[in-house]
């Protein structure tokens, strides 16, 4: 513990080029970088830590985490739930989206690089990097935000996004039988658990399965397998859930937003 606590105070986030970001996408599911984005902040570790030499262009350590922020949707469903009619109720849709733009910012991507994660980095870098993009709105989408929630430890108010009618059955008939939301991101596991079950349960939730199915095609006709279930849990797992750092709206009617402090 106190080594952790060593090495987290020699961390140092700076404004971030590109190239920083590129040294860790690796590490994240969706690789690449936004075309567009408004800026990039990175939290830079001493080479000492690391015991490696620095380049001439890392100049302020090796980065181990990068947070990258876009310009918003115009259409987000989620943030109007979040937040009412505070844009919708805009005369036309071009005041809509100057207002949008000139009073949100999205977080894209958060990257941690590996032998820093446990340490709530994550949420140290969002929390520290929101007040330097001196925009009142900051919002951010996470599919697995339910399971590591560093977007609310850094003061950010989740709303969960609604799973479909669909998912939602097919989410109950799992709990029914024993698996929890946790294990949806464990397919090997529940699968495990699938191949040991017998009887009227088991023919009850096969029925269960294939009505799912019915509703994406080809994929009706897979068959019971590691692969049809990795399929339904990615299906059950996929809703992001929306992050807004919180705000005042007393103010929205004037076109003005403050956050509250």
């Amino acid at each position: 513990m106190n080594k952790n606590c060593t090495i987290t105070k020699h961390l140092e986030i700076r404004p971030a080029a590109r190239a920083d970001y590129n040294a860790l996408a690796h590490f994240h599911y969706r690789g690449s970088c936004p075309a567009v984005y408004t800026a990039i902040y990175a939290m830079y570790a001493p080479a000492s830590l690391n015991k490696q030499p620095v380049s001439s262009n890392q100049k302020h350590g090796l980065p181990v985490g990068v947070i990258v922020y876009t310009m918003p949707s115009i259409g987000l469903e989620a943030r109007n739930i979040a937040i009412g009619s505070m844009f919708t109720n805009c005369q036309n849709r071009r005041e809509r989206m100057r207002m949008i733009n000139e009073n949100i910012r999205c977080i894209s991507r958060v990257i941690i690089e590996p032998r820093y994660r446990g340490l709530g980095l994550a949420a140290r870098l969002v929390r520290e990097t929101m007040p330097l993009m001196n925009i009142p709105i900051i919002e951010a989408m996470a599919v697995m935000g339910q399971f590591n929630p560093f977007f609310e430890k850094a003061g950010m108010t989740a709303y969960p996004a609604r799973l479909s009618r669909q998912c939602e059955k097919m989410r109950e008939a799992l709990n029914t039988v024993g698996i929890t939301d946790y294990q949806f991101l464990r397919p090997v596991e529940v699968q495990a658990k699938l191949d040991v079950m017998d009887g009227r349960l088991k023919f009850w939730l096969e029925h269960q399965i294939r009505r799912f199915l019915n509703a994406y095609g080809k994929r009706r006709n897979m068959p019971p397998g590691i692969d049809r279930t990795r399929f339904v849990l990615s299906k059950l797992t996929a809703q992001p859930m929306y992050y807004i750092r919180k705000l005042n709206c007393s103010d929205a009617a004037r076109g003005t937003v403050v956050f509250h402090r």
